[in-house]
């Protein structure tokens, strides 16, 4: 007898399916039309299908404890900013990084360090009773950019139409460089929590050893070495696909998925040796086609931006499922009310002012307009959630003796992270995926409201002008009348037939006066338009004298008058 098999398996995959189905039968209407980005359409349905909803999606069940939830999350970020760079890399031209240095090294220096300064001087400012550092960690994580939620504005149909290409490219290697570039921020603040934070009782070595760890493993083994890697592993990686292409040893599906294959295994084993797999990701991806030919090859191909898509709708709903929601108003670090002027502020201060500050230096911004999007269009999104599940695992190794006791120091400094980040992430995701459709019905609704309440305007009448001059449509064509009554009230006006227009003569302010009854006037057959419109009392206003029974006609007018004449005898 059939049973119904209510796993969790089969729940996940149903909602899934139906998800990215239902989402994919309007998302043209929500994405080029209403401007809302798929992060945050998904991120509401994973609330809707979480646990504090219908609870279709039940993560702690899945994982069995918190811990357990921390680690899937990070995995699964690694593997989507893992192909999002790769892929971020390889949208790029030809040798771009080379090419654009000077820009980019302001963005990735002075910016950033400006960026997570300001940062963590806001949260210090506003999250009561936490020491600076402990505010420079949390500035850290939210410092880079997002490539995934910028994907929003340099995509589709508002980037095509509002956004320059040269911006939307300095724009996609800001924010895949950047992302990798948080580990530096990351672990000056982390190491100096480590061993200066409580005054060196746990930890011995100082301010001196936590430099030498910062310049040591952070910039040397991870970053330099992630640089070499990705970007050794990328021009290897083009050139065997090349060598085979050029022999016909691969074929066409194998070829377009190579660059998803290369973003797994550079992830995978830089994870192995504890480097930077997200630089080396963005490294390998624009050494992979820094002659361009594997990006013209693949131009036309939908089969990335389809990938590309799956992972963002996943790991969003993901994000909405696993998100703690009520630590927002319930926690022992920060009351809601501070909570959500923090957020407002750190997207309004963390970037704009700095790239309005510095933009004249950027080629790729030409003027102010174009500063102020690209300054507020920082987005924070999946880096920010990598970073904070970094400094988790960080925190849990500063334990005295490897116990479950945290150092009295950092006792809220897991809570902190959490909250804080988390909620400027969903803050992020909400402000930057409705700016645009807010921005757009700001522009079209007071046009909309003004024009409706606008009122007809009047025409431009004279009290002694009555009625209007110009002649029926059967006559102003040039042909013959079938009925040739008039009507009645006529202007004075005098019209003559010039070619295929009437042109009337000018007339003065005396001149208008108001129309005196008259006769019928006569249409002589064969003879196109009558002169005369009004009474024979009111003449013309021109200085020159024209008899009133005259019609002047082209020559090409006389031979048709002539055709019909011969036709009707």
């Amino acid at each position: 007898m059939p049973t119904l098999d209510i796993s969790n398996f089969n729940i996940v995959v149903s909602v899934l399916g139906g998800w990215v189905s239902l989402f994919g039968l309007v998302s043209y209407l929500l994405k080029e039309n209403f401007y809302l980005s798929e992060a945050l359409i998904s991120l509401l349905a994973g609330i809707t299908f979480g646990p504090r909803a219908l609870n279709w999606l039940r993560p702690m069940e899945y994982a069995g404890s918190k811990e357990n939830v921390d680690d899937i999350t990070l995995v699964f970020t690694r593997l989507v900013l893992g192909v999002q760079l790769v892929l971020a890399g390889i949208q790029l031209p030809s040798r771009y990084l080379k090419r654009e240095w000077k820009p980019l090294s302001l963005l990735l220096g002075p910016i950033m360090v400006a960026m997570w300064l300001a940062t963590g001087l806001l949260v210090w400012a506003l999250v009561p009773h936490l020491p600076f550092l402990h505010a420079l960690a949390i500035g850290a994580c939210v410092t880079p950019t997002d490539p995934v939620l910028s994907n929003v504005i340099v995509k589709g149909k508002f980037a095509d139409h509002n956004i320059p290409k040269d911006l939307q490219k300095i724009i996609i290697a800001e924010s895949g460089a950047n992302d990798g570039l948080g580990y530096p921020f990351l672990f000056l603040a982390l190491y100096l929590i480590k061993y200066v934070g409580d005054g060196g009782v746990s930890e011995s070595g100082g301010g001196g050893l936590a430099i030498g760890l910062w310049f040591g493993e952070t910039w040397g083994y991870t970053i330099i070495l992630s640089v070499l890697y990705g970007g050794v592993v990328g021009w290897l990686a083009k050139q065997l696909l090349r060598y085979c292409e050029d022999h016909k040893y691969v074929d066409r599906e194998s070829f377009l998925v190579f660059a998803l294959s290369l973003a797994l295994f550079i992830t995978g084993t830089c994870g192995l040796i504890g480097s930077d797999d997200i630089l080396a990701c963005f490294i390998a991806g624009n050494v992979f086609t820094w002659d361009d030919w594997f990006r013209l090859a693949t131009l036309d191909d939908s089969l990335q931006p389809t990938i590309d898509m799956l992972l963002n709708v996943a790991i969003f709903i993901w994000y909405g499922a696993v998100c703690p929601w009520t630590s927002f108003v319930s926690n022992d670090v920060i009351p809601i009310s501070r909570l959500i002027p923090l957020g407002l502020l750190v997207l309004l201060l963390r970037r704009p002012p700095f790239i309005l500050g510095i933009h004249k230096k950027i080629p790729q911004i030409e003027d102010i307009r174009q500063a102020t999007f690209m300054g507020f269009f920082g987005p924070i999104g999946c880096s920010a959630i990598f970073y904070l599940y970094i400094t988790i695992k960080f925190i849990g190794t500063l334990n005295p003796d490897g116990g479950d006791v945290p150092r009295d120091d950092v006792k809220n400094l897991e809570e902190a992270v959490n909250v804080i980040v988390w909620f400027m992430v969903v803050a992020s995701v909400v402000v930057h995926g409705l700016s645009i459709p807010v921005g757009k019905l700001g522009f079209r609704l007071p046009r909309t409201i003004s024009r409706s309440m606008s009122v007809e305007r009047p025409s431009f009448q004279t009290s002694n002008l009555t009625t209007d001059s110009r002649l029926p449509r059967s006559v102003s064509r040039g042909r013959v009348a079938r009925n040739t009554s008039w009507p009645r009230n006529t202007s004075s006006t005098h019209a003559f037939r010039i070619g295929g227009s009437i042109i009337p003569p000018r007339e003065t302010a005396q001149d208008l006066q108001p129309p005196t009854p008259g006769p019928v006037p006569h249409v002589e057959e064969g003879r196109g338009i009558p002169p005369v419109l009004a009474g024979a009392e009111t003449q013309p206003a021109t200085p020159s004298a024209v008899s009133q029974n005259r019609t002047i006609q082209f020559p090409a007018e006389e031979v048709l008058d002539s055709t019909r004449r011969q036709a009707e005898a």
